[in-house]
């Protein structure tokens, strides 16, 4: 039985979160003027543990309501200033939001300083994301001189959204105070539109970043694969040449070796990578939500995407690319390699096999050698005991002479002892023996 409504069948135990996952990140309701800080921190699954104690630890100081344990996303009212927080993947982010009215310089007291300096200093994980939002209406200035001043003298860029109701100006640079700056300029919309749009905002500049977070790691295993990518075409140079199986041996080891390193590369970046296209359609997405237009004279949100982001994308997948494609022919070159050392060993295991069978060509002669030795010993031995056989009886009382029996005698011995003889070779040798058949080994 479910427990809402008292429905009289049962429900799936995932069923209520499906639903709860769809409203799990709200976009904010966003009132004109209004100040905005946006932190994200990548932090590894212990670290984001410690960020959210860290976060109870800052309701017990204002002495606010706590996130329940295992809250993916979190709003509070701190009286100053209102706090989001959002539990991600692989980071973690926080929005700190204030009302609050423009008074010519924009960024000067930015709503992230009313919150303790000792408390952001142990904030856990690497920050990436740091950046300012300005809600302003229709008083800002749009004066070129004062927002030159606003960015420090930065080069705009500049985009109409939703209908040329609302106005972005960004440098997507870091300013003095360390932090990047975003001015939103509404006029006309709503503070649920202007909430989306921020939100969409946010999301663009912490995803670009995010993406971006493997192109250096892009940068630096491209040389190696440069220097990997002219080794292995030498080494498939000298492999037709190669003559001495030891010299084989060693080349496929090196190769085996390479391959293992290529390996470790591609685990290391393959999440990475994956992450960086993930996080990139999804900048592309939030582009597109926000229906931008162009200004005369500067850049849009896109253009710039599209020049700057675009191309660290196409480093991203030309160098994994790259990787896939050397793993490959190292696998190509390597099996190339154990083939030759296979059809030495065979043609060494061809040549000592060769060598047994004549070594037992030359065996089984000399056993037959010292088989005809062998007969005429059992015979000499069998004839003297006849003659001692003989010795005993009164062969001159019958008339009979003793060397002329025993000359008879010497043909019956011998054929007698050679065909005993052979008759346990036969047996031996060409009859099989009963405890090795099928049905015994079996």
């Amino acid at each position: 039985m479910s427990k809402h409504l008292d429905l009289p069948f049962k429900t799936h135990p995932l069923r209520e979160s499906i639903y709860d996952e769809l409203h799990i990140r709200p976009f904010h309701v966003v009132s004109t003027p209004h100040q905005i800080s946006h932190l994200a921190a990548r932090a590894s699954k212990e670290e984001q543990e410690r960020a959210f104690d860290h976060l109870c630890e800052l309701c017990r100081r204002y002495s606010v309501n706590q996130p329940a344990p295992k809250t993916v996303t979190f709003q509070q009212d701190f009286g100053d200033f209102t706090i989001h927080w959002e539990h991600h993947v692989e980071f973690y982010s926080m929005t700190v939001l204030r009302a609050s009215g423009f008074t010519g310089e924009p960024f000067k007291h930015p709503v992230i300083t009313l919150l303790p300096e000792d408390w952001l200093a142990e904030l856990p994980g690497e920050v990436v994301a740091a950046f300012h939002v300005r809600i302003a209406g229709e008083e800002l200035s749009e004066d070129p001189e004062d927002l030159s001043r606003y960015f420090e003298g930065q080069r705009l860029v500049m985009s109409k959204a939703r209908d040329d109701k609302a106005i972005i100006y960004t440098a997507f640079r870091l300013h003095g105070d360390g932090y990047g700056r975003f001015i939103i300029r509404n006029l006309g919309m709503t503070d649920i539109q202007i909430g989306r749009l921020t939100r969409r905002v946010i999301e663009i500049e912490t995803y670009r970043l995010l993406a971006q977070l493997s192109l250096p790691l892009a940068k630096q295993i491209a040389p190696q694969l440069a220097e990997m990518d002219r080794n292995l075409a030498d080494i498939l140079g000298v492999v037709p040449q190669l003559a001495d199986p030891e010299e084989e041996r060693n080349m496929l080891q090196m190769l085996t070796r390479k391959e293992a390193r290529l390996e470790k590369w591609r685990a290391e970046t393959n999440r990475r990578f994956s992450g960086s296209r993930a996080y990139h359609k999804i900048v592309l997405q939030r582009l597109e939500r926000i229906s931008e237009s162009k200004v005369e004279g500067y850049p849009t949100i896109s253009e710039f995407m599209n020049r700057r982001l675009s191309p660290a994308l196409t480093t991203l997948e030309s160098v994994q690319s790259w990787m896939d494609d050397l793993s490959c022919r190292i696998e190509r070159a390597s099996e190339l390699l154990r083939t030759r050392v296979n059809l030495t060993m065979q043609e060494q295991n061809r040549c000592l096999l060769a060598s047994m069978d004549r070594r037992s060509q030359l065996q089984f002669r000399l056993q037959e050698t010292v088989e005809g030795l062998s007969v005429v010993a059992v015979s000499y031995y069998l004839i003297g005991l006849v003659s001692y056989l003989l010795g005993g009886l009164p062969l001159d009382r019958w008339n009979l002479s003793k060397p002329i029996i025993l000359a008879a005698t010497i043909p019956v011995v011998i054929f007698s002892v050679w065909w005993i003889i052979r008759r346990i070779k036969h047996r031996l040798i060409k009859k099989p023996d009963e405890s090795t058949t099928p049905e015994k080994c079996g």
